[in-house]
Parts: structure tokens; C-alpha cells; sequence
């Protein structure tokens, strides 16, 4: 079985990489690109694993093997019925033990040029943390400061189009990255695929250019960051984003219009904001949410929440932000592209410094 196994490099040698733990396994992260053939369903591998410690070992290894065996040959009549005869698939598990294993045998036996991936997902895993600790830190960074509302994710978006190299971090979280910042309809993603699919935006990127990236602090939502990216892009160059007070205000009613949608889910948000706030404040704001006054509850949380925190966070975390590009920026208006190149042609007039580039 030895000569059936292949390291983490040789990805790129095979046609199909094959991952056949569990759908929950799979959810949770995986290789990008796999195809999930679970050997497992999520009940079967719940049931091998209470046998193993209420029964024996041997009982577990047996029930296991049968339902291993049936599963595969249910993915030859289905999922793999049309591959063909030079066909080479990857195969891995948990840690590329029996689950892998197996399959690996009966596609070899088939004439298959199957492989193995040795030490399986959990040795994709360590690579994948591996390199967030060395990647990040080989990119400049030019980081979006500003308070709520200024409209610094759709100046990265503007960015992006105008030709800059963006990394959108609140789209790989899923999240906005406020207490009110939660999607509606879309989860986070488990941490593990925010890391996988971080690892895949970093690879894209060409270390000879500058990435912008939006202001953040260690977590987005349920989301953690990388600590050698937060400490590569907080030490960054800075373009502090300014906007009018009205015009971020309008911004927050435009990006926030489905939270009034349901005020009952509303105001439990607001609700997690007291200890920053006094319950009268609060109990007032819930009042502007059922009053229909939704321009009025904008600006109070933009003069008393998002500022106040923006004014305490902002200069802890951004070492060069005393020297930012400042650009005021119009949200709401349809040149934002069109901004979005102004900044780039003043950035690259004046060239943008950082400490870790000094």
C-alpha cells in the first residue's frame, strides 16, 4: 500500500481529487475543488464510532467495513460510473487511514490510477495554518480606514474594478463586520474554510503590487483573522476614507434596509449593544425602529456608537494611519469607479510607504 501513496505537493498530477470523509466533514472544510464521495453518511460514522466504545474495537472495524463496501459500490454505479479507463483520482480521509485506504485499493484494483494522500485532510489542515503564518506577511498592504458608513467595502469593490489587487475579507467571512453586520440568509463559514479560502485569495495576488484592504479587527463576526495578516496590514500603509455625515447616513439605510424588515430582530441586536449604552438609549433607539424613523435612528448610531468606537479603536490599530492618504469619498454616487481611479492615480504620484516595506 506504501506505493499508493502521494505527498501534498503533487496535487496538481491527478484529474480528480476525491474526498470521501463525511458531508459534515466536507462542509466543514476541504480541499478546494474535491468532490465529496462519502464512504460514511453522518449517521453511519456517528453509529461505527459509538460502537467502537460501547462494544469492541473488532465489532466497530466489522459493521464499518460492510457499510464502507456498500457505499463504494453504490458511488461505482453512480458517481464514478463514467469515468474513464486512464482516469487518475486523489483519494483522502481524516488522516488517509481505512476510509481512503479502501477506496484507493478497489479504484486500483478496477485499473483506476488511484493514489492516496498521505496523512489525508489533517495534513492539508496543518499546511493550510502553515502557510497563514508566512503568506500574509510577503504582501503591502494599502488598508481602507474610516468610520461605518463611509462606504469602505464599496470603495474596495470599486477598487477591484478599476484594476487594484483587493482583498475583500468581509465576503470570505460572510459578514459586514459590525454588530450589525450579519448577511441575511447566509451563514459564516465554518473558520476552517475561511482559512482555506484565504489561503487561495493570498495565492492570487502578485507580491510586486500593492493589496488594498478593507480596515478590520481581529474577528468578523464569528470569523478570526490570521494574526500575521492583521499585524501585516495593520502595520500598512492607510487610506483614511471620509464621507460626509449625510451621505453615510443615506450609505447606512441603503446597506442596513433589511434589518428594518424585521424589527423584532432589530432591536434584539440593538439589545446586545447595552453596557455600551444605557437601557434608555437603547429603549429609545427601539422606539425610532417602531416610529418608522429610520434616517433619525442612522444618525444617532453613526454620532454615538460607530464613531465613538472608530475615534477609541482606529489609532491603536494602524500604526501609519497619522500619515494616511486621506480621500473623501461619495458613497452614493454612480462614479465611484471613477473614484476609485482618481485614488489609485494620486497613490501612485505620491508612493505609498509602510513600515514594513522601510
Amino acid at each position: 500500500m506504501k506505493n499508493l501513496l502521494v505527498s501534498l505537493d503533487r496535487l496538481a498530477d491527478f484529474d480528480e481529487i476525491v474526498d470521501v470523509r463525511t458531508p459534515l466533514e466536507f462542509a466543514d472544510d476541504h480541499i478546494p475543488g474535491a468532490l465529496n464521495a462519502p464512504v460514511l453518511s453522518n449517521e453511519e460514522r456517528v453509529l461505527v464510532g459509538t460502537m467502537y466504545k460501547q462494544v469492541s474495537p473488532f465489532e466497530a472495524s466489522r459493521a464499518g467495513a460492510a457499510l464502507v463496501a456498500r457505499n463504494i459500490a453504490q458511488h461505482l454505479d453512480t458517481t464514478f460510473a463514467g469515468r474513464p479507463r486512464n482516469w487518475r483520482p486523489l483519494i483522502y480521509c481524516w488522516r488517509g487511514g481505512t476510509r481512503s485506504g479502501s477506496v484507493t485499493t478497489v479504484f486500483s484494483m478496477i485499473g483506476w490510477q488511484a493514489r492516496q494522500l498521505e496523512g489525508g485532510y489533517k495534513r492539508y489542515r496543518r499546511a493550510t495554518l502553515d502557510t497563514l503564518d508566512h503568506l500574509p506577511a510577503t504582501f503591502r498592504y494599502i488598508a481602507l480606514t474610516g468610520p461605518t458608513g463611509s462606504g469602505k467595502t464599496r470603495l474596495l469593490h470599486a477598487l477591484h474594478e478599476a484594476g487594484a489587487q483587493t482583498l475583500d475579507l468581509e465576503q470570505l467571512a460572510s459578514h459586514r463586520g459590525s454588530l450589525l453586520g450579519a448577511l441575511p440568509g447566509e451563514p459564516q463559514p465554518s473558520q476552517k474554510w475561511f482559512d482555506t479560502l484565504l489561503v487561495c485569495a493570498l495565492r492570487g495576488f502578485d507580491p510586486a503590487r500593492p493589496v488594498f484592504v478593507e480596515a478590520e479587527s481581529r474577528r468578523i463576526g464569528t470569523i478570526s483573522l490570521p494574526l500575521a495578516l492583521l499585524e501585516s496590514f495593520h502595520r500598512g500603509a492607510c487610506v483614511d476614507v471620509e464621507a460626509s455625515r449625510e451621505d453615510r447616513a443615506t450609505f447606512l439605510l441603503h446597506d442596513y434596509a433589511h434589518l428594518f424588515q424585521d424589527p423584532v430582530s432589530f432591536k434584539q441586536q440593538l439589545s446586545r449593544l447595552i453596557g455600551l449604552h444605557s437601557r434608555e438609549r437603547v429603549s429609545n433607539w427601539h422606539g425610532l425602529i417602531d416610529t418608522g424613523r429610520q434616517a433619525e435612528l442612522a444618525r444617532e448610531l453613526i454620532d454615538l456608537h460607530y464613531d465613538p468606537a472608530y475615534s477609541r479603536s482606529s489609532h491603536q490599530n494602524f500604526s501609519e494611519l497619522p500619515h494616511a492618504t486621506h480621500m473623501l469619498f461619495r458613497p452614493n454616487d454612480a462614479d465611484v469607479v471613477e473614484q476609485a481611479r482618481a485614488l489609485l492615480a494620486r497613490l501612485d504620484a505620491v508612493p505609498v510607504t509602510s513600515a514594513s516595506s522601510a
